[in-house]
């Protein structure tokens, strides 16, 4: 008979993380995404963590919701853990800097995804939507859709995060184009919903004659429409979006919201684990560029039934 010791043993080692064929598990991949209750951040981490467990490693997902503290922290966490790989979304393009060296100087590989920094040669990788094609393919669809006149609000995503800036000035690139179009405010909303409301109701109190509002993702969008809704307005206002989270997607159904623009980022979170498991195997890079593009897409009323699951457009 078995002892319970020895059951407990079993149980551990059926339980434990395989790979093809019944190899032991490759080691620990960690990946630190920045807030899951974000559904883009949370489908990122999946992604990468169900990629990982399929190649035959251990995945943690943790999430240091832009606080550089907490992401060293979790940094220091992977050190002490020996994981294989890091999979990081940097939390500030200057402040994420020290926390990738420190992993770099302890012999652990980092892929960043989504978000770069400001700093080349340190990450194996830096994967991201190409945000200045997403950025001008938003802005030329809200000009077909708005008009080539009319008076619009922006709203601002997270200063610390590049693609913030990147996304401004594709949209201001193609809108200034036009010279019948004003834009009446622009206010900053961290990528957050509640702050996309907030904003919008100030923007609103200012401007109430606005006709539009392009936003620098979906989350400050769908808080701009909450807004909208409220004061009776949104009738006759056209609000474009990006990321294609699903809630987007329903309110693009809907006709709340006139498009969004699809980030890949199911594409780039698998692709920066396997690039990272190609590298653990055999020490060289899977690809010789570090800055590495995936091009985005419109979704609208013309193709939002093609939408399958989170972040996926079928052909």
């Amino acid at each position: 008979m078995f002892t319970k010791g020895k059951q407990i043993l079993l149980a551990a080692v059926a339980t434990a993380p395989l790979m093809a064929g019944g190899a032991w598990a490759e080691g620990l991949m960690t990946i630190i995404v920045n807030d899951p209750s974000n559904p883009y951040w949370f489908t990122e981490g999946e992604v990468a963590k169900a990629t990982a467990e399929e190649l035959g490693y251990e995945a943690k997902v943790s999430a240091h919701k832009g606080d550089t503290n907490t992401e060293s922290t979790l940094i220091d966490t992977a050190i002490t853990n020996k994981s294989a790989a890091i999979i990081l979304d940097p939390a500030n393009a200057d402040g994420s800097i020290g926390a990738v060296k420190k992993a770099i100087d302890a012999g652990i590989p980092v892929f960043l995804v989504n978000a770069e920094i400001n700093e080349s040669g340190l990450a194996k990788a830096q994967l991201v939507s190409n945000n200045a094609q997403g950025a001008a393919l938003g802005a030329m669809h809200w000009v077909e859709s708005v008009g080539d006149a009319g008076k619009y609000v922006e709203l601002f995503g997270a200063p610390s995060d590049n693609n913030a800036q990147t996304r401004s000035n594709g949209y201001e690139t193609v809108l200034t184009q036009y010279p019948d179009l004003e834009k009446a405010a622009m206010e900053v909303a961290d990528w957050d919903r509640t702050k996309g409301y907030n904003k919008m109701q100030s923007m609103l109190q200012a401007n109430p004659d606005v006709n539009a509002v392009i936003s620098g993702n979906d989350e400050m969008a769908l808080g701009a429409i909450a807004a909208l809704k409220e004061a009776g307005k949104l009738d006759g206002v056209i609000v474009g979006g990006f990321d294609g989270s699903p809630d987007a997607v329903e309110a693009v159904k809907s006709g709340e919201m006139a498009y969004t623009v699809l980030q890949p980022v199911a594409v780039f979170s698998a692709e920066a684990v396997r690039q990272a498991d190609h590298f653990i195997k055999t020490g060289e890079l899977a690809v010789d560029t570090e800055k590495q593009l995936f091009d985005c897409m419109i979704i609208d009323q013309s193709n939002v039934a093609n939408y399958t699951a989170p972040f996926v457009l079928s052909n």
